[in-house]
């Protein structure tokens, strides 16, 4: 299976977003201002889980 999922590319266009609601007067610059925490906060969990590893095949259960 191929991961084409490029999370700079996904970050640069949702802080455009960000930034052409800001301008169109959408959010203010406080909102603006949070809402770009958030999209870091998510960016840096993105990049967490995407930089984990991942087990393939059937792997043991733990035992009670």
């Amino acid at each position: 299976m191929t991961y084409n999922f490029d999370p700079e590319k996904w970050y640069e266009n949702e802080r455009l977003r960000l930034d052409r609601r800001r301008r169109a007067g959408e959010l203010t610059d406080e909102a603006a201002a949070r809402a770009a925490e958030e999209l870091e906060r998510r960016y840096e969990a993105m990049l967490a889980r995407l930089d984990g590893t991942f087990p393939v095949g059937r792997q043991p259960t733990p035992e009670p």
